[in-house]
């Protein structure tokens, strides 16, 4: 590593910076933390509070305790490796920092104090007895990606492969060796190498041969839902095989083949195209699946289906007994922390813990709902919903609006207003906001009635969207001039803009 490289790091999930000075008990919170997780870079010799380089030089006896920590303050011992890198510190004068690189542990480790501390996040978190329980559960399966597979041999890696991986992360010993002394890649047994299940996903040859349903499938069908037999509706059958980045990019590749696009003119003549789903949510559910699929459920694929309104990945595995469906916004633990870092090598994996708040606020970005989660068996399934769902049930709830007779009001001053209201969707036709924001906006109009004070509780309610859309589907509706402010009646409250309609009138 370079100093350069190590100050441009932001602390994370498998990043963190440490000054000299911390205490070796301390230390150890940390050094197990990372080893319970994902594994990661601990930096000591730079302030974590201001990134001010300290260095290490001429503390010899603190350097010293704190390489003991691994194996004097943490139970078990935490395996580890360690560099010095040169850097100039903050008295301009040459010095080193120690750099900790820790792998995940298949173990639960624990401090001197019998405490379990887990990364989360740039935090290393003090784990309850409840939580330390199931991380200790969640060990069992995560360490299927080290199994030594019987009857590999190092002829059954691609060295192509390899070589290109350790370009990419600047290893300069030789690929053999990197198998040997990295993440339990492989084993040296009676003078053979044998290899782990992660090494030969990874950089297999044919990683099939061992592992036949370690592959993704796509399925596109016609219409809304599955049907089998006589009614069967599959249109597309896809299958993608080979090593695992080799299946995330044809995967993906592909699946930008069968998008659909909706090209519309905008009121200042300019083409515009919109996708049914967003990219980057799209790729994200793929990574997703190969990254943290259970590879010892042999039976089945991970399989991509997309049907007119939605689409589903579902990937073989329970959810880690520690990340909840209402929670996995947030969450997160990687079942195969090697096949998680050597994605996030290849830019798939942006940081750990990210990626499912980031597909969360660009589909709500572009007036989606947010992804669902749902557990079925031992099938974890990931559901996005396109515009044409959104669509569907916004000329539904029109269709309630319309036909609920207390709205069946015909006096003058109630057709006046429908009047104003066909104006109001005049200006949202003419604006450049996309199809689906359209629809969102029109059906508000539809919606509220007259001299009614709504807010983006209300707008989240009715058009089942999340407060973070509701509000900017007010923020637009008032840039349009449709609604205005209305004071008295709390923070954030809005009615038509009936003025505007008049306008429009005159």
């Amino acid at each position: 590593m370079r100093i350069e490289d190590i100050l441009a790091m932001e602390e994370s999930q498998t990043f963190d910076r440490k000054s000299v000075n911390i205490a070796p008990k301390d230390f150890s919170n940390h050094v197990c933390a990372f080893a319970n997780a994902d594994g990661g870079i601990i930096v000591v010799g730079i302030s974590d509070k201001n990134r001010r380089i300290e260095g290490v030089d001429h503390r010899e006896k603190d350097v010293n305790e704190l390489l003991r920590v691994p194996m004097d303050f943490c139970s078990p011992t935490v395996p580890f490796a360690h560099e010095l890198v040169e850097c100039v510190d903050a008295k301009g004068k040459p010095n080193h920092v120690l750099v900790f690189h820790i792998e995940a542990s298949p173990f639960v480790h624990e401090n001197q104090a019998h405490d379990v501390y887990m990364r989360v996040g740039d935090k290393s978190k003090l784990l309850s007895y409840d939580d330390r329980l199931t991380l200790t559960l969640d060990k069992g399966l995560r360490s299927f990606e080290d199994f030594l597979v019987p009857d590999s041999c190092y002829e059954d890696i691609e060295e192509s492969y390899l070589k290109e991986y350790l370009s990419l992360i600047g290893y300069s010993k030789s690929p053999r060796e990197y198998l040997l002394q990295n993440k339990n890649f492989a084993k040296e047994k009676e003078g053979e190498l044998q290899l782990s299940v992660a090494a030969i996903l990874l950089f297999g040859k044919k990683p099939q041969s061992f592992f036949p349903r370690a592959r993704v499938r796509f399925i596109r069908y016609e219409g809304t839902e599955e049907k089998f037999g006589a009614e069967m509706n599959v249109i597309k059958d896809v299958t993608f095989e080979g090593r695992i980045l080799e299946q995330i990019r044809q995967a993906v590749a592909y699946i930008q083949t069968q998008i659909k696009e909706r090209t519309y003119l905008t009121a200042g003549g300019i083409f515009t195209t919109e996708l049914e789903y967003p990219e980057f949510v799209r790729t994200e559910l793929v990574v997703n699946a190969v990254t943290h699929r259970d590879y010892s459920i042999r039976g089945t694929e991970i399989q991509i289906k997309m049907f007119d309104d939605h689409l589903v990945v579902e990937s073989p595995g329970n959810l880690p007994s520690q990340v909840k469906i209402n929670k996995i916004r947030n969450s997160h633990f990687a079942r195969n922390s090697h096949i998680a870092e050597y994605l996030k090598d290849y830019k798939y994996v942006k940081d750990f813990g990210e990626g499912v708040d980031r597909m969360c606020r660009e589909m709500e970005a572009q007036g989606l709902p947010k992804p669902e989660y749902k557990q079925d068996s031992f099938i974890l399934k990931a559901i996005i919903r396109n515009s044409g769902y959104v669509l569907k049930k916004a000329d539904f709830a029109s269709e309630k609006v319309d036909f609920n007779p207390k709205k069946s009001d015909f006096s003058p001053k109630k057709v006046d207003f429908d009047l104003q209201k066909l104006n109001f969707e005049k200006i949202v036709d003419a604006s450049t906001y996309n199809i689906t924001m359209k629809r969102h906006m029109k059906a508000m109009i539809t919606e509220v009635g007259l001299q009614q004070v709504f807010g983006a509780k209300y707008v989240a309610n009715s058009l089942k969207v999340s407060k973070t859309a509701a509000i900017g589907i007010i923020k637009k509706m008032f840039s349009l001039g449709v609604i205005k402010p209305v004071q008295g009646n709390g923070k954030g409250k809005y009615m038509l803009n009936q003025e505007t309609s008049k306008d429009q009138n005159g």
